[in-house]
């Protein structure tokens, strides 16, 4: 009888400690889960203002740009999405957000979206592959926005974003953010300097070509605390940057976007290109591009980069092929002769 007592007693003190084991484990994986993110969010810091040290921001003005949007289809979000009586954001227009970075702006409003179209497709080149800029009238005045890619012009692709603003007081329509608490956002920086973007980030994304990016979309991000319109980062944080802005000039203000690198300068265009014995030269091509193949073919086809057929050159047309009517951008060229397909790639360009 001792013993079973003693037993029972045994057995009561075991599960007492393992009860106590598993409540003392629970507070040390929560706290060091809270000491973690605290941890982050004071050591977290990201590239700093235009000419600080460490900064990513780009001049307008650099000669690494080599190309700009080319048309633009817009959105418009409301002036306050709090207040819809006030109506859409109206300053600018489409043509405010294509070409060189000039400060003519078009204003997107709360939430409000631009499609950006270019007349050759982006690809992931070494390092930034393009650049987004806005107007900001200052290194802590920052208006934030979205960024996402297409490759078919339809499915976009957003690119990972942090904010680490505080979100316990909501930023005012004129008041600050500090560009070292974000990252991947466009608006980062102050107007005339772009926040780069590298497409790499959204390599694992299997549905996306980020070889043959087509779109680029910019949706205003709306700074509101208030859970009925604000906006998350991809890690869940909320961002918080000036709001309300009630004016014709509401949200995201869109400058321009300026391409690094596109299908033109991540092919080598050092050699010529060489497949199944065809040879086409000069590469890239202006005018006049030769082949080097048998005079007696079916027929040449030009292919561009979406898969269109932008041209077909007829048997007994010679060698010495006219371009000038392609628009500039890279080709497959498929010919037939002897029964068979053989292909090449050209690039055209305009100089």
């Amino acid at each position: 009888m001792l013993g079973l007592v003693h037993l029972s007693l045994s057995s009561n003190s075991l599960h007492s400690k393992l009860n106590y084991m598993k409540i003392r484990f629970k507070y040390l994986t929560v706290t060091l889960f809270m000491l973690l993110s605290f941890t982050i969010n004071i050591i977290a810091q990201f590239a700093p203002p235009a000419y600080k040290d460490g900064s990513t921001a780009i001049n307008a003005d650099s000669s690494i740009f080599i190309d700009w949007a080319s048309d633009c289809i817009l959105e418009r979000g409301p002036v306050d999405i709090s207040n819809l009586s006030y109506g859409l954001a109206s300053h600018g227009d489409e043509s405010s957000g294509i070409g060189k970075a000039d400060n003519n702006v078009v204003s997107l409003g709360d939430n409000g979206i631009a499609i950006l179209s270019f007349s050759t497709p982006l690809a992931n080149g070494d390092g930034w592959d393009f650049a987004v800029f806005e107007n900001s009238f200052s290194d802590s005045f920052l208006e934030l926005a979205f960024v996402e890619v297409s490759s078919n012009g339809i499915d976009f692709y957003r690119f990972p974003s942090t904010s680490l603003t505080q979100d316990s007081t909501q930023v005012g329509a004129f008041g600050e953010v500090n560009a070292i608490k974000i990252d991947n956002l466009a608006g980062k920086y102050r107007m005339g300097f772009g926040v780069p973007f590298d497409l790499s980030d959204l390599e694992y994304e299997v549905n996306l070509n980020i070889n043959s990016i087509t779109k680029i979309k910019i949706v205003d991000v709306v700074g509101s605390l208030n859970p009925n319109y604000l906006n998350h980062d991809s890690h869940g944080n909320i961002i918080n940057d000036p709001w309300p802005t009630p004016f014709e000039s509401s949200g995201f203000d869109l400058d321009a976007i300026g391409v690094i690198n596109n299908i033109m300068n991540t092919t080598n265009l050092d050699e010529f290109i060489e497949v199944d014995n065809i040879i086409s030269y000069p590469n890239p091509a202006t005018n006049i591009l030769h082949l080097n193949i048998e005079a007696n073919y079916d027929y040449i086809n030009f292919i561009n980069i979406q898969g269109q057929l932008s041209k077909t050159i007829p048997s007994g047309s010679g060698l010495t092929i006219d371009i000038s009517d392609l628009a500039r951008g890279y080709y497959i060229i498929e010919v037939k002769y002897f029964n068979k397909i053989s292909k090449g790639r050209v690039i055209k360009t305009i100089w």
